[in-house]
């Protein structure tokens, strides 16, 4: 059984659209990116998702006992409130010190326990957020574009980490991401989001499908190209995809035609 899986969602504030028919799937152990314009619903969805926000139409199905984890964009710590990174973990619901330390170590910023969250960088405040959601041993771990304000070489540390937390605990990832090039990578499908889904399938696919060209430019094709050629490096000719590969089943809820452009 699925995850969680969303059939022909629809989302307005006020007399705007802001999502309309989109359906989609999660199954155990996927990496699965959303990508989009900005103002294309991504943010929506996932809090449409975590029931945040109300539908207007559709349904949104988890598997029973779902645990989920999730990453926000961003989170503004007032510099005045002194609060050491222990207790903003502590915060959701009385973790004890190991599952803290687990978390941090697993999120890649082990022992910062004491520091007070204020003191942070923006990588390190990104990998906590991503140690708090840990904490709850998700099932399903949604980051909403985790790596917003770093760089490249931080955002590319950012997604090992992350497709080392998929390798480690099992769980199913959803993400939206900005960086197309980095994420492509590690990703075993991408939904190309703009309000509705306008194409949907493997990495490869959606880089050259004609509406994602439409949306990005072709720009984006290069440095998509260069990323693969160094993330495969490792694997050889024979697997380009890795480990990745066990994952190409067939998704047969998608309504659109991807499977046989692999």
């Amino acid at each position: 059984m699925s995850l969680l899986s969303v059939d022909h969602l629809g989302v307005r504030f006020g007399a705007t659209e802001v999502l309309r028919d989109v359906s989609l799937a999660i199954e155990p152990g996927e990496i699965v990116t959303i990508v989009g314009p900005n103002g294309s619903g991504k943010t929506t969805l996932l809090r449409a998702i975590l029931g945040a926000v109300p539908l207007a139409g559709g349904t949104v199905r988890r598997k029973t006992g779902l645990r989920l984890g999730y990453v926000p964009q961003r989170l503004h710590v007032d510099p005045t409130l002194p609060i050491t990174v222990e207790r903003f973990l502590r915060l959701p619901g009385g973790a004890a010190p190991a599952q803290i330390a687990e978390a941090l170590d697993r999120a890649g910023v082990p022992g910062i326990d004491r520091r007070q969250m204020a003191d942070l960088s923006g990588g390190q405040m990104q990998r906590v957020l991503l140690a708090r959601a840990l904490v709850a041993r998700p099932d399903l771990l949604m980051l909403d574009e985790p790596t917003a304000g770093l760089d490249q070489p931080g955002s590319a540390a950012f997604y090992r980490t992350i497709d080392e937390v998929r390798r480690d605990t099992g769980c199913a990832i959803l993400m939206i991401s900005h960086e197309l090039h980095v994420v492509m990578a590690a990703s075993d499908r991408v939904i190309c989001l703009n309000g509705h889904v306008c194409c949907h399938g493997t990495p490869e696919h959606v880089s050259s499908a004609p509406e994602y060209r439409a949306l990005f430019g072709t720009g984006t094709g290069g440095a998509l190209a260069l990323y693969r050629h160094e993330h495969d490096h490792s694997h050889g000719p024979d697997d380009p995809h890795g480990h990745h590969h066990h994952h190409d089943h067939d998704h047969a809820h998608s309504h659109e035609k991807t499977e046989a452009a692999e």
